[in-house]
């Protein structure tokens, strides 16, 4: 139908939707690709010019915020120094504009149209863009050509949330053993499905890759573990989580890739391409948080028998099972850096990347003491097809003084540097990258951080602004070998096959997961099945998921 204006009103509604739920992740998208869209170096510097004048006037105003007046002299210099920023920034951005125009569609881009979608969509591709408000959840299913399909949901945001929220208490629980570890809910699951996507299915279920714009709570729930038809759980059989393996999951089928925003995908896909002579992986994990940890490792580790009995007849519910939570600082009196806990099967995890791509883990893979604040700010990191930070992913307040969301990296105590273990936000924004993924296997890397927050936390923003075309991030505390077997199976398709889409992959990998042998004991028997989605659903594809280019 048209509008009076005679615009076509689902197009309206979608670039509306697209201008409402824009934010800090597409600025940090365009900021990467104006940086580098030319290859002209004179343009490259005066972006950088000007984005940084951006950073430092936002940090300044964050300082005179909490400033709050005391100090009028502090106070009057603040704001003098915002004020030649400011200017500093208007004469670039004038002298880019007159030399450069096509920079500020880049820095700031229109929300995108459905034409506009279609133009970036690739071969057996399709966009799936939601947006909440308080009574209903507008959805478009957007292919690369035919019809787009549109659904207006009877679904608010608040009982959107409050059904994620549901789904997402058996992917996060405090589980001491296998058996404290929730039924997911697939009924629920499917009537998410059937409520959202079934509607719109015309539009994207020839798709292969369906590329998720999601708002508000759905930004926090993989739509790869929602099944496409009805289900229920069978009766329970060996190995545990087995009758998992039995639903119809999304992800059998359709490869999911997150994006930012319509815009972003464009943006990114004008990236130019990386460096043919990057080397392959860089990689940091196992971080000795503590004099302590760093004592205990270099002890000869003992190794942990899985809650054998002295008759060796133990339920398998009854195992324990480790992942990798949040660290839980809220209750402490003081937080420190010391007082996270070590993760060291993340260095098996790192390891096991690289002979994935064939890197030499002895020149590319970086733990305990060298797993350092010192080393990553130091090292030349555009040279690095992937990266990957095998870590505590912390939010503000997590430790004292925390301020922004970072990477906890080895105590200076350990390493003898002169930072303080903490890879902030900030810093990373100063990072130049020129990566193809960059791997955020921590926990929780891909939460928000507060109310309405978008999906991608200040992280992932951090590096797309620095300079990556992908993310691999967490949704919540992960299995450490199930996240070992499933990231170095990922790399590992990807080496074997260089057309393999990096959305393709990780989907190949899920399901190898849900299918093959599970957890593995000493003696070759599956003690579990990795089938249930807390063990296979909890990385999300951030960016641009690859795939065929335009007309293959």
């Amino acid at each position: 139908s048209k509008l009076s204006n005679g615009l076509d009103a689902l197009d309206e509604a979608f670039r509306v939707a697209n201008a409402a739920r824009g934010g800090k992740v597409k600025r940090a998208l365009a900021s990467s690709a104006a940086r580098s869209v030319t290859g002209n170096p004179e343009l490259a510097d005066l972006a950088r010019r000007e984005q940084d004048a951006l950073q430092k006037i936002g940090a300044l105003n964050g300082v005179l915020r909490n400033a709050g007046g005391n100090d009028i002299k502090v106070t009057e210099a603040l704001r003098t120094r915002i004020r030649e920023l400011k200017t500093a920034r208007a004469a670039l951005m004038k002298d880019i504009i007159q030399r450069f125009p096509d920079y500020a569609d880049l820095i700031d881009p229109s929300p995108a149209t459905i034409p506009d979608a279609k133009k970036a969509l690739r071969t057996s591709e399709a966009i799936i863009s939601t947006y909440s408000t308080a009574k209903r959840t507008y959805v478009w299913a957007v292919p690369q050509s035919g019809e787009v399909a549109f659904a207006a949901v009877d679904l608010g945001r608040e009982a959107l949330a409050e059904k994620v929220g549901w789904l997402r208490a058996a992917l996060e629980p405090i589980a001491a053993t296998l058996g404290d570890i929730p039924e997911f809910d697939v009924e629920a699951a499917y009537g998410l499905y059937k409520k959202l996507l079934a509607p719109v299915e015309p539009g994207w279920k020839e798709a292969k890759n369906l590329l998720v714009v999601a708002h508000g709570a759905l930004g926090y729930l993989p739509l790869s573990l929602l099944p496409t038809a009805p289900a229920a759980l069978p009766p329970q059989r060996k190995p545990l989580f087995a009758r998992y393996r039995d639903i119809p999951w999304l992800a059998r089928t359709h490869a999911v890739t997150m994006l930012p925003s319509v815009a972003s995908l464009k943006t990114l896909r004008n990236l130019a391409p990386g460096n043919e002579k990057r080397s392959a992986f860089v990689g940091f994990g196992d971080p000795w948080f503590s004099e302590a940890q760093a004592a205990d490792a270099i002890r000869p580790m003992k190794r942990e028998l899985a809650a054998r009995a002295a008759t060796g007849l133990v339920r398998t519910r009854g195992l324990p099972v480790r992942f990798r939570a949040a660290p839980k600082t809220q209750e402490m009196d003081s937080a420190e850096l010391s007082r996270l806990p070590r993760l060291p099967d993340t260095a098996d995890e790192v390891k096991s990347i690289a002979l994935a791509m064939n890197a030499d883990p002895a020149k590319s893979v970086f733990l305990g003491k060298d797993a350092s604040e010192d080393r990553v700010k130091s090292m030349d990191l555009s040279g690095f097809k992937v990266l990957a930070f095998a870590t505590h992913g912390l939010v503000p307040g997590d430790l004292n003084g925390l301020t922004q969301p970072a990477l906890a990296f080895s105590s200076p105590k350990v390493t003898g540097g002169k930072d303080d273990g903490l890879l902030t936000m900030g810093e990373i924004l100063g990072l130049k990258l020129n990566a193809d993924w960059v791997v955020l296997s921590a926990c929780n890397t891909a939460a928000g951080d507060g109310a309405g927050a978008e999906a991608v936390s200040g992280l992932g923003r951090a590096f797309f602004y620095a300079g990556t075309r992908a993310l691999l991030v967490s949704n919540w505390p992960v299995h450490s070998a199930a996240t070992t077997a499933l990231i170095t199976d990922l790399f590992r398709r990807q080496a074997e096959d260089s057309t393999l889409s990096r959305a393709e992959a990780s989907r190949q990998a899920m399901m190898s997961l849900i299918d093959g042998n599970g957890y593995v004991d000493d003696k070759g028997r599956t003690v579990f099945s990795y089938a249930h989605p807390i063990f296979w659903a909890p990385f999300t594809v951030v960016g641009d998921g690859g795939g065929a280019r335009p007309g293959t």
